[in-house]
């Protein structure tokens, strides 16, 4: 994670920050839309690495509102048995990739779809859910990544403090 800190802080960003080992990046930067700073970074990060890191860039009203939304009110509280996860994707599913990933469904899996995140809620143990990376990529069409809502809780309360 310092090195990913590193390459952002290359780039001219401030207050970077890492959070939880798995590629979340804090920062502020001026100006400059938000597709035009995630192709930099994917630039960057390409140049840097090797290979291609795709991004999902949120501002911090963004990731409160993807806090604040709830998909499935039914199930709230979550249970142990229940894991709810945000798909972060670049830009709004289209009707097929839509009705794709909600054909996807079943009693141990939930999907709903929202702006530029889908929303997924298991029941049950993972190894219960028959969706597998490869048909949730398959049925996306495009880049995606996801993280445990706990994990979103966190980023958008860093924010905040």
């Amino acid at each position: 994670m310092a090195r990913l800190r590193a390459l952002f802080e290359s780039l001219k960003f401030e207050d970077v920050a890492t959070v939880i080992a798995s590629g979340n990046v804090l920062f502020s930067a001026r100006g400059g839309a938000g597709a035009r700073i995630e192709r930099s970074i994917e630039t960057h990060l390409r140049q840097a690495l090797g290979y291609e890191v795709a991004t999902f860039l949120r501002r911090p009203g963004e990731l409160a509102e993807i806090v604040a939304h709830r998909p499935f009110p039914a199930a709230e509280p979550l249970g142990a048995d229940h894991a709810l996860s945000v798909i972060f994707l670049k830009q709004p599913l289209d009707t097929p990739a839509q009705e794709a990933l909600l054909s996807l469904q079943t009693d141990t899996d939930a999907f709903h779809v929202r702006g530029r995140e889908a929303y997924w809620l298991r029941h049950g143990r993972i190894s219960d859910s028959k969706v597998t990376p490869a048909r949730l990529e398959k049925a996306l069409r495009g880049p995606a990544t996801a993280r445990n809502i706990t994990t979103v809780r966190k980023l958008a309360a860093a924010l905040t403090a």
